[in-house]
């Protein structure tokens, strides 16, 4: 299965997604983190990215006559080529939007569920502006986001590091205005 495939299933992106920060989580762990899952779905989308290479086993113990696995996030193999996002017809980004979609009320759901939620002390917030960009302004904006955010994707978990879930959609709603003189 290629890795597109792999990641458009809310569970196994929602999996991914708690093991960015190079985490390391047993399924238990995971099971906890996504409590509108069951164990055994849980336990069937670990299985299918491991054996992918989207996840790897980073430790094995014994806990009372099992074996207790930790899992790691491969980060490389954890990502959508370009080659393979451009080959998606325009159309086939229904439902790669539906998905993202999917998983970001999932996780809403799974906080607001949570017993320490808290929108406002959390900072929580889901705005949209429309902007007017021409095409050197869109590429602008979107390396100074990256500029931005990709330095944060390696902060690791610490005391008083919470994680968030950072979904920034970008998509023209209006075409620029033609010049009725010319």
């Amino acid at each position: 299965m290629e890795t597109f495939e792999l990641l458009a299933h809310p569970a196994r992106l929602r999996i991914v997604h708690a093991l960015r920060g190079d985490r390391t989580l047993t399924t238990g762990d995971l099971c906890a983190r996504l409590p509108d899952t069951s164990k055994a779905t849980v336990y069937r989308h670990v299985d299918a990215l491991t054996a992918a290479g989207i996840l790897e086993v980073a430790e094995e113990r014994r806990v009372r006559g099992a074996v207790e696995r930790r899992y790691r996030l491969r980060q490389e193999n954890a990502a959508i080529s370009a080659e393979a996002a451009a080959a998606l017809p325009a159309d086939g980004y229904r439902p790669v939007f539906a998905l993202a979609m999917a998983v970001l009320v999932a996780e809403f759901n799974a906080y607001l569920d949570g017993e320490n939620a808290d929108p406002v002390a959390d900072l929580v917030g889901f705005r949209q502006h429309a902007l007017w960009l021409d095409r050197d302004e869109l590429e602008q904006l979107i390396a100074e986001l990256r500029a931005v955010i990709l330095p944060r994707l390696a902060n690791q978990p610490a005391a008083g590091r919470d994680q968030y879930l950072l979904s920034p959609i970008l998509f023209p709603i209006e075409q620029a205005p033609t010049d009725p003189a010319g």
